[in-house]
This record gives structure tokens, sequence and C-alpha cells, in this order.
């Protein structure tokens, strides 16, 4: 079985492709999940790609996390800025975590600048749009290919 890989994104990027261009540009979450199934499929991994608004279903599929796939890719969009409970459960899932940003984070609001997720995750893209996504699945598959199994 190929490793599998939970792709999560949090409120707002479902409106990807109209939502402010400038910024996010005009890629749909659409394309980005099939961008990101076609280069996992290349590097051995499966995706489980997700969008949701809520914090709380991102915290259950974080802690489900835990028992059934190999890493986490993760773009908490303003959860980012805001949820100790999102790292919590990042925390408690014991799993590699990359995070994710379409936009370089600290060329914008000084707000954006805090990452309550940056401190327990493996590394941190932003600024390379949708390609940050593919990069992030790069660098997963490297820290899982890396990591021991407790088999």
């Amino acid at each position: 079985m190929k490793p599998t890989i939970l792709i999560l994104n949090g409120p707002n990027l479902n409106m990807l492709g109209s939502r402010e261009p400038s910024i996010y540009g005009t890629e749909t979450m659409e394309f980005i999940a099939s961008s990101c199934t076609e280069h996992a499929g290349s590097l051995g991994l499966e995706i489980d790609f997700r969008q949701s608004n809520y914090e709380g279903e991102l915290v259950t599929w974080i802690q489900q996390a835990g028992s059934n796939a190999a890493g986490i890719v993760i773009n908490a969009g303003a959860y980012t800025h805001t949820s100790v409970a999102i790292r919590d459960a990042l925390m408690a899932a014991s799993l590699p975590v990359i995070e994710v940003h379409l936009s370089n984070i600290y060329r914008r609001e000084s707000f954006r600048h805090t990452s309550y997720i940056s401190g327990v995750a493996d590394g941190v893209l932003c600024g390379f749009g949708s390609d940050g996504y593919l990069m992030a699945l790069d660098a997963i598959s490297r820290l899982v290919v890396n990591t021991p199994t407790t088999d």
C-alpha cells in the first residue's frame, strides 16, 4: 500500500479562483486537488484532500489521521493565526507536518506573521501559490520515507 498524506485546507479556501485573485491566484481548489493527486502518484503516495470552514471538523480529521495517514500537509487559512486546537491536534497526531500558504504571509498584514502551526510543523512553505502544495508533497515524501515504521 502507498502511504497516504492528508492534505487539509481551512476556511475560505473553497473560494479559490474567485476570492482575491491578486493575492491567491486564479486556480481553484479542484485544480490544486487534481495537481496534488497527480504529483503524489509520481511520488508513490496517495492523498486524502479535504477542505472545511469549520475548525472542529479540521481537528477531528487531524485526530483521525494519527491512525490512518503517514503525514499531513495543511493550509489552515485564517486558523493558522488563531487556532490552538489545530496546533494541539497536530501535536497529538505525531505525524510529519508541512504547513503551506499560497501567499507570502510575511508580506501581508502583521497579524498574519504569527502561526500557531509553524512551531509544530516540520517545514513551512509560503508565497509559491499552488506550487507550494507540490513542494510540500516532495518534502513530506522525504520525511515519510525516512521515518521508521513501528510495525
